[in-house]
């Protein structure tokens, strides 16, 4: 048998006083309006009566049914302001007075239905039947209340008829129990259908309350997931950029001796780590919106070009048949960011295809391109099919093969395709293999634009050397990373002077403007020790003042943190990150200072 999980007893007792609170709440709102209307019916009624009867005890009736409503206006009563604890309290209450005015009116049929006047004996149930019919509605919500006012008036009007005798009045006291009881079976009916759509209500605020605690602490997870990833990432990027700087000055030492293909080895596989780390910062850059897309006309041709020179080795390497076809259609679309998407989509696609090939085509479909990447792999199953885009997952690799990567290009490409607004499809077969469709606005080719082979990729495209500047300043917290970056521009014939705090490059670059050398370009770390912002200090040392001219700035960082990372790009600071290829320092450097 299926066994119940058991309630939570605090849980019930709660939601309890909830409802509790809620129909006190309902009763209450048309308290003293209730309360004044029954005495100005009393005086009105109690004048009539006494006017046709004469009869001295009504007028008391009427006094101590007065003095009964002023007791139940004057007393202490609930308000919204009393704790929920005290719910039950103000039901008791509340109950009693209507049950003490009930029964002072339930004196009133025993004055009334002995004198035998038909006409006040009809007009006697009238008013006791409209002040039960009146009262159930607003009593609903509280049962006790509801049965303490209408059970002793109904009872001492029909008491009081059955205790004639005659065939009329028993009559009469038998019709005003049915209605009684009518009434009971009505007002019970109701009170429980609105306690069930309070409970519900409640329950329903509660799951929306669990579901937002939930949606929070996913957020929360996601955001400390970023947080780690940052946090590793920059560790991890600091000695692997000493790794690299020692490397790159390694190689250019031995360029002309054997020992040289030690040091390529050692290079290639810097090289795949900071690839691997540079994938991780693509997400955190994406997540942190510093990634502004420059749409513009792109002629695909001349982007598929540089994609089969970098992946036709490998695919021969793994005997696979690669097929990138020509189109000579044009679309709508930034080519760095389109090459990066397309790019992870065929190394995905060589990354789990064993045999067969893998083929790129553009189609044209009228305002709009179709690329597609087809593979003959093993393709994915239906049941992952929703989750080849999450960070960190791989089909059939539950070894977390590095070969097959980190499992985050397709999540690079979901985010690209987002940022670009070209929607991605799949559609795969297990065992059959699997193809991603981009969906791209298309656009005609801009008059007098080149051809493919007339317009080198600018993936293959070798400018002239770039021109370095002369003197070179360096501020980096870690010993190593200062001794590496020395090293590898003194082997470029760049004067490198390397400080450690913001205090030490301001000495130097006073110094150097005092000597009449000042320094062409100021490298600066963003996190500096003792948490200094590299940042702030490259932009105060940057600046110059007195005699000394403004120094251009070249900020290093390993920080992959969203909120870092938009803070660098807001700045406008030309950047480079952890770990940081030769050419590409050398390349940069000469960019940001271009009067060297």
């Amino acid at each position: 048998m299926p066994t119940v999980a058991p309630s939570d007893p605090l849980a019930d007792h709660t939601l309890a006083q909830r409802v509790l609170r809620e129909n006190i709440a309902s009763v209450y709102s048309t308290y003293i309006a209730s309360t004044l209307t029954h005495m100005a019916f009393v005086l009105v009624f109690g004048a009539i009566i006494y006017s046709q009867l004469k009869d001295p005890s009504l007028l008391f009736w009427a006094g101590t049914l007065l003095a009964a409503d002023l007791y139940v206006l004057f007393t202490p009563r609930w308000t919204p302001e009393r704790p929920a604890r005290e719910s039950a309290y103000w039901a008791r209450k509340i109950s009693r007075m209507v049950t003490l005015v009930s029964m002072v009116t339930a004196v009133v049929p025993w004055l009334i239905v002995p004198h035998d006047n038909l006409p006040m004996t009809s007009l006697l149930m009238a008013v006791i039947v409209g002040s039960c019919a009146r009262a159930a509605q607003s009593l609903w919500p509280l049962k006790p209340a509801l049965f303490g006012y209408t059970m002793p008036m109904s009872m001492g009007m029909i008491t009081a008829l059955a205790w004639q005798g005659d065939g009329l009045h028993l009559f009469l006291a038998a019709a005003g129990a049915a209605y009684l009881l009518l009434t009971l079976h009505a007002g019970v009916g109701q009170h429980k259908l609105l306690t069930e759509s309070l409970m519900l209500r409640f329950e329903n605020e509660a799951l929306a309350a669990r579901l937002g605690e939930q949606i929070a602490a996913t957020e929360r997870a996601s955001e400390e997931k970023t947080r780690f990833l940052g946090t590793a990432s920059h560790d991890l990027r600091q000695p692997l950029h000493a790794i690299a700087l020692f490397g790159a000055a390694l190689e250019n030492e031995l360029r002309d001796r054997p020992e040289r293909r030690n040091a390529e080895r050692l290079m290639r596989a810097v090289n795949a780590l900071g690839a691997s780390l540079d994938t991780m910062l693509d997400v955190s850059r994406l997540d942190a919106g510093v990634i502004t897309p420059a749409l513009q006309p792109v002629q695909l041709d001349a982007l598929f070009l540089p994609l089969n020179h970098t992946f036709a080795a490998r695919a021969e390497h793994k005997k696979l048949q690669l097929r990138v076809r020509a189109s000579g259609l044009w679309v709508h679309s930034d080519p760095q960011l389109l090459h990066r998407m397309l790019s992870n989509l065929m190394d995905n696609a060589l990354k789990y295809t064993a045999r067969g090939g893998v083929t790129v085509t553009a189609r044209d479909r009228g305002d709009a391109v179709w690329i597609e990447v087809r593979d003959s792999g093993i393709g994915i199953a239906p049941e992952q099919s929703s989750r080849i885009f999450e960070e960190f997952y791989q089909v059939n690799n539950p070894g977390r093969d590095r070969s097959r990567g980190l499992g985050i290009g397709l999540s690079i490409v979901q985010r690209l395709s987002r940022l670009l607004g070209h929607p991605v499809q799949m559609h795969s077969r297990p065992g059959r293999g699997t193809f991603f469709r981009v969906v791209l606005p298309a656009v005609g080719a801009p008059v007098g634009a080149l051809s493919p082979s007339a317009e080198a990729p600018s993936a293959l495209r070798r400018g002239p050397a770039p021109v370095l500047p002369a003197r070179v300043l360096l501020l980096d917290d870690e010993l190593e990373i200062r001794e590496a970056m020395t090293g590898l521009l003194r082997s470029h014939a760049v004067d490198a002077h390397a400080v450690a705090s913001e205090e030490a490059a301001a000495e130097a670059l006073r110094r150097a403007a005092a000597e009449g050398r000042p320094f062409e370009l100021l490298l600066c770390d963003y996190r500096l020790a003792d948490g200094a912002d590299g940042l702030d200090a490259g932009l105060r040392l940057s600046q110059g003042g007195g005699a000394r001219a403004a120094t251009p700035l070249l900020l290093i960082t390993g920080e992959t943190s969203p909120d870092r990372l938009l803070r660098v790009r807001e700045s406008r600071v030309p950047v480079l990150f952890k770990p940081v290829a030769a050419e590409s320092l050398l390349r940069a450097m000469a960019e940001a200072a271009p009067s060297a």
